[in-house]
Parts: C-alpha cells; structure tokens; sequence
C-alpha cells in the first residue's frame, strides 16, 4: 500500500495558527516532475489528478511545544486551527506532520507564517493575473497546461518587479517583507506547480490558497472552471485573520476577480487600500469598468491594465511605492 503526505504553507497571528494539507493512497501530485517535454509532460499532469485521497487516517501536527492530531476529511484534506499565544519572532518557520497506517509512516515538514510589521497585505490571484493561462479559452488553457512544461509557460511582463516592490514596500528593515497571499481557482493538484512557477521566477514567497482537490479524468477537464465562491471564502478568511492590515488585491478580467473583489470591499470597507485587474483581452470589458467605479466610490484606488509598468506607475501614484 502507498501512503503519501503533502503538506502546504501555513499561518500564525497572536492567537491562533492554521496549518493544512492532504493524505493519499497514491503518490501526492507533487511526486511528478515538472521539467517533462511534450506528452511526457502531458502524462505527468494527468497523473496529478489521477490521486487517491485518504479519508478518516489520523494525522499528527509537531510545532515548537505542540504536538496535536485530527483525522482527514473525506477528500483526504486536513486542517489543524489550534489556538496558538506563544511569543514567536515574525518570519518563517517549520512545522511538522506524520501519519501511519498499518506499517506504513511518514512524516513531512512545511512552513507557517508570522508576518512581519507592515501596513500592507498582499492578495493575489494566480491564473492570467501573473501565470499566462488563457482562462478564458477553455481549449488554449488545456493545451498550454497538457503540454507547456514549468520552463515553458510565460509570466506577464513586469509582474517580477511590481511584485517584489509591494513586498518591500514601507520596510525599512532587508529582512522584512509585506505578506503575500496566492489564491485561486485552480486545485490542490497544482500547489506544487504554483509554487515551483513562483520561484523559478523570483516572486515573492507567499501561503497559497487553492480549490478542493480533483480525483479523476473528468474532474481534470473541467479544471480551474465552476463557482469562484471558495476565493471569496479564502480572502474573507486572511482578512479577518490579520484584521490590522491594508490589503492590495491583484486579479484579472478573464474571470470573476473584479466582482469577488467589490464584494469583499463591501464587507471590510476600511482593509482594502487597492485592487488591481489586468486586461486580458483587446479591449477592456464594459461591465469591469463599470464596478471598478463603483468600488472607487467606496474610496478604494483601482487600476485596470493591460501591462504592469501601468500598475507600477499607479502603486506610486497612491504612494504604495
């Protein structure tokens, strides 16, 4: 029997810490390379969705004077919220988490994330917002995901440089940074992708939120597509994690960004500082245009781009940068 574990970047504030990842009878989606060419990439993609979940193993989480379990959901996820008051130095640090069944064990550590001091927080979605993924052309997406490997998928041009400069932003100190978010719609399949893609392109480190993961062919086809509720959840749930930050939202036209993102302004009118939507097509959309005025008349600054140098100027403009 194969018994696999993966585990995903947590978080920590003065009160409570949040650690999560998945259980498997299978390899995890992270075991197969990303470096493959042609169909072999092909190949290892759809085995990243071929998996097979644990429900119901225990699972043990060990972190500095903590050692707690809890059992897997039906999909194999996991998801320790323990209260958590002890003094810790901002910054990363490991956790770790085993589980056996039988005769099998195994035991993998991760990080968590106590943020430093700064103003800002940084949320940002994945897929055609800083990854060239073509959301909006359900064939150009599933070629380019089949069958561009990790060094041949493309980011936007100047991404890098605004993102590293919203982490550094207002810090005075080298070793501090603003704390950023991915989220998105695609699945837990692809964590290993996202994250691989991130730094291969010196993003800045961040916890990485995805959709419940996918368990076969079909559920592969219809990846990263369906309801984008569970964004809105997963950004209402880091604001009220960190409820003394400003937030900078970054998504894109392709999808429902702009419309999750004046949903949440609605709700936390005072954390929202900026949202950022790039333009994905020729032209910009009517409609986006039309909330991103609404979401100005609450008095949050909005950019609707189509290169980031635009975005650059507008983060300086508002005095971000």
């Amino acid at each position: 029997m194969k018994l696999d574990l993966k585990l995903y970047r947590g978080y920590v504030n003065d009160q409570e810490l949040v650690v999560f990842g998945h259980v498997f009878k299978s390899w995890a989606p992270d075991k197969y390379r990303l470096d493959r060419r042609g169909i072999r990439h092909a190949v290892s993609v759809i085995h990243m969705f071929r998996i097979k979940p644990l429900e119901n193993v225990a699972v043990k989480l060990r972190f500095k004077n903590i050692d707690v379990f809890t059992k897997t959901l039906a999909d194999g996820y996991f998801r320790f919220t323990i209260p958590y008051t002890e003094k810790l130095e901002p910054g990363w640090h490991s956790y770790e988490v085993s589980c056996k069944i039988y005769d099998f064990g195994i035991v993998e550590s991760s990080e968590l994330l106590k943020p430093f001091e700064s103003k800002f927080g940084i949320i940002s979605d994945i897929d055609d917002t800083f990854l060239v993924s073509h959301s909006g052309n359900f064939l150009k997406k599933l070629y380019v995901l089949l069958l561009k490997n990790i060094n041949k998928r493309k980011i936007f041009e100047d991404v890098v440089p605004h993102y590293q400069s919203l982490s550094r932003a207002g810090q005075e100190n080298d070793t501090a940074s603003n704390s950023f978010f991915y989220v998105s719609s695609s699945e837990w399949n692809l964590y290993e992708f996202i994250d691989s893609f991130a730094r291969l392109h010196q993003l800045p480190k961040a916890v990485i939120k995805l959709k419940k993961i996918k368990t076969g062919i079909s559920d592969f086809l219809f990846t990263g597509r369906g309801s984008h509720d569970h964004k809105f959840e997963k950004i209402k749930d880091i604001i009220m994690f960190y409820p003394n930050l400003e937030y900078v939202l970054l998504g894109d036209d392709s999808q429902k960004d702009p419309f999750l993102y004046e949903r949440i302004v609605k709700i936390f009118p005072e954390n929202i500082k900026a949202i950022y939507i790039r333009q994905t097509g020729r032209k910009t959309k009517q409609l986006v245009e039309k909330t991103l005025q609404n979401i100005e008349s609450l008095n949050v600054a909005t950019c609707y781009f189509s290169n980031s140098h635009e975005a650059i100027a507008h983060s300086e403009k508002i005095g971000i940068l």
